[in-house]
């Protein structure tokens, strides 16, 4: 049996503050779980949005700014987990080397889309310029999955002609038949099923690791959970999942 942690969207984009990744790298290193899955989105790339293209809050957007907060917010994640791994090589410990995954979100999406769109963009721009491989991801392309003890773990999954992201945790139980873990949706949601052997399989939506707000959600649409999940004891599909706060993390690991 295996553990595994959980790290949903963070979104990082530039002027925000990313001092609660340091506590989560903190709890990576005290914790040490087994395996490590970035559900994507970690990469807001405001300057790619066609959502926002056109409007005042557009203007003052760079790409390369986008990626230097993306590089920013990993570095903060990653340092407490490479200072381990320093300490323990100088004392010739067992070093610590988590599985780690990263599954690629819309956000980080934009980037493909807008060389699809331009080709004049082609070679210049890239997936590859977050660099996220350099940190020790392993790193899956959007809306692929990767199952690891019998979970799956995608940025969200799809259903229908269409392939538009299941929007509640039940029908992901419903349309796959297996355990799932995805983000995309602000907050949290879990829903339970028992296979024909008797095991329990959980779906899990987890979309929100960070602390800002996001004006498109309105007055009253920002007060949703903020945290990172982690699974204990995983064997084919089975888990207690564990929903650790950002608040939380910051009071403890920081």
């Amino acid at each position: 049996m295996t553990t595994h942690l959980i790290i949903p969207d963070v979104q990082a984009k530039p002027g925000l503050d990313f001092t609660y990744l340091r506590a989560i790298g903190n709890y990576i290193a005290k914790k040490q779980p087994d395996v490590i899955i970035n559900i994507g989105d970690f990469a807001d790339m405001p300057s790619l949005s066609s959502y926002d293209k056109g409007k005042k809050s557009f203007e003052g957007r760079r790409y390369k700014n986008d990626i230097a907060a993306a590089h920013e917010a990993m570095d903060t994640l990653m340092q407490p987990i490479t200072d381990l791994q320093a300490r323990q090589r100088r004392n010739k410990e067992k070093i610590y080397k988590p599985q780690m995954y990263l599954t690629l979100g819309n956000h980080e999406h934009r980037i493909n889309r807008a060389v699809d769109n331009d080709s004049m963009l082609d070679g210049t721009i890239s997936i590859g310029d977050l660099e996220y491989e350099q940190y020790g991801w392993t790193v899956l392309p959007f809306e692929q999955p990767v199952i690891i003890d019998g979970v799956l773990y995608a940025h969200y999954v799809t259903a229908g002609a269409l392939g538009r992201p299941v929007g509640t945790a039940a029908a992901i139980i419903s349309k796959k038949h297996q355990s799932c873990i995805v983000g995309h949706q602000q907050g949290r949601q879990v829903a339970y099923a028992i296979r024909a052997d008797g095991q329990t399989i959980t779906s899990i939506i987890a979309g929100s690791c960070y602390e800002h707000d996001e004006s498109y959600m309105g007055a009253q649409g920002n007060h949703y959970w903020r945290g990172i999940v982690v699974l204990h004891e995983v064997n084919d599909g089975s888990f207690d999942e564990m929903f650790v706060s950002l608040k939380f993390l910051k009071d403890k690991y920081l």
